[in-house]
């Protein structure tokens, strides 16, 4: 597995002047109620993550030798990161609130995911299913037959199995409390162009996300390690129907499934991206095609989102990501940022507990705040990581000192920024 890794070392001085800085958050339009998006972006959007961000058209700050925007891109809406510093390389109408088709999935997973063990295993019931709109992909889910969690995760990122999505609903609680959960969770990650009505990205009224909101989640997302490696798998087995066999006998076979993202698999008229590894595609009616990648290039991890292109060519949404990737890796270091990925909120109420810990720590039975030993050799925690078991840690700055977990004081938080990518980019199960 390759491993990026970074450290920040942020003074308590300039946490002050950031919060001085800060961008304001403008609050959210109202989804339109037919769902349906305008021709033009609007004039003004969500400022989060930078002022320019919110400025319609394409915006991009270009310093010496740094290669152009390249032409030939008719998105709506795109984006390109760095997925882990989050500097914003450059954007187009960012903030648009658009239809996000099935690469909202991305926001369902990181969600749900951490939930379920991969061994668990569900026998579908016939009320699973219900409500999955006409038309939706499927992965080939029948009634009363058993999958383990692990084959329905392999359905939503591999098939984009609406199907699967709605069974896996279903466990978590039915469909209602998991959009209620999805739209919290967005919440949370400042995904605030964001609104679900529906777990699986099924054109619905008033759904609808943006190019920035979808790379937050995809970033939020690729810190889990089963996120990494369904996003990152080519193809897989799926279980069958059971059937009897010529002798009589019930037997279950399996099919192979394979993932609709063409810059993993390819197809006849475009090629796997060097370094691609995920993350989630969608098509719809109302959205048109829809793309969030990442993809890692000597080093530098990027993240890209494209959505709905106006040229109508077969796999024109992975064209324009793979121009954009490739600007990205070519223009990176020589661009000045025209906005970041911002923070989870969690972040942000850790960096004020980091700054007055008397106010918010503890004291254990140690004295220390945090209120116990931790092993030696344990790494600083992530700000903002996710563990590997898939639960929220806690968005705090730690260190460890003499084998003992303190909140640092007031002079500076130490950031440590995990981006693993897949041990195998194209992964075959």
């Amino acid at each position: 597995m390759q491993t990026v890794r970074r450290s920040l070392l942020v003074t308590s001085a300039t946490l002050a002047s950031l919060a001085l800085t800060a961008p304001v958050s403008l609050a959210a339009p109202s989804p339109s109620p037919s769902g349906s998006p305008s021709a033009t972006p609007p004039a003004t959007m969500s400022t989060v993550g930078g002022v320019r961000l919110g400025q319609p058209g394409t915006q991009v700050a270009l310093a010496g030798d740094a290669p152009v925007v390249p032409k030939g891109v008719t998105a709506r809406s795109w984006i390109v990161a760095d997925a882990e510093s989050g500097d914003v390389l450059a954007a187009h109408n960012a903030h648009w609130r658009l239809p996000p088709a099935s690469t909202l999935k991305m926001l369902f997973a990181d969600t749900v995911l951490p939930k379920f063990p991969k061994s668990t295993a569900h026998k579908v019931l016939p009320a699973d299913l219900e409500g999955i709109g006409a038309g939706s992909s499927m992965v080939g889910i029948k009634e009363n037959e058993t999958y383990s969690v692990h084959d329905l995760w392999l359905g939503v990122f591999l098939r984009s199995g609406n199907d699967a999505v709605h069974v896996l609903s279903a466990m978590n609680g039915g469909v209602a409390n998991t959009v209620a959960e999805m739209n919290e969770h967005a919440e949370e990650l400042q995904a605030l162009d964001t609104h679900v009505v529906s777990p699986d990205g099924y054109d619905a009224p008033g759904q609808v996300s943006s190019a920035y909101d979808l790379t937050l989640i995809a970033r939020s997302g690729l810190q889990k390690k089963d996120f990494r490696e369904y996003c990152s798998t080519v193809s897989a087995k799926f279980p069958g129907e059971t059937k009897k066999n010529k002798k009589g006998k019930r037997v279950r076979g399996s099919f192979e499934i394979q993932n609709t993202n063409r810059l993993l698999s390819g197809d006849y008229d475009i090629s796997q991206y060097p370094g691609i590894a995920g993350v989630k595609n969608g098509n719809t009616t109302n959205a048109g095609a829809t793309f969030t990648g990442v993809a890692e290039r000597d080093g530098r991890v990027l993240l890209v989102t494209v959505m709905n292109p106006e040229k109508s060519d077969h796999n024109e949404v992975y064209k324009e990501t793979a121009k954009l990737f490739d600007w990205g890796f070519a223009a990176a270091g020589k661009v000045t940022p025209v906005g970041e990925l911002v923070a989870p909120k969690g972040t942000e109420q850790a960096g004020k507990a980091g700054a007055n810990p008397s106010a918010s720590a503890s004291p254990g039975a140690s004295g220390e705040a945090g209120g116990g030993a931790a092993k030696a050799g344990d790494k600083p925690v992530a700000a903002g990581a996710v563990t590997e078991d898939g639960s929220r840690g806690m968005w705090t700055a730690l260190a460890i000192t003499g084998g003992v977990l303190v909140l640092l004081a007031a002079g500076a938080f130490l950031v440590n920024r995990r981006w693993p990518l897949p041990d195998l980019v194209r992964r075959r199960r």
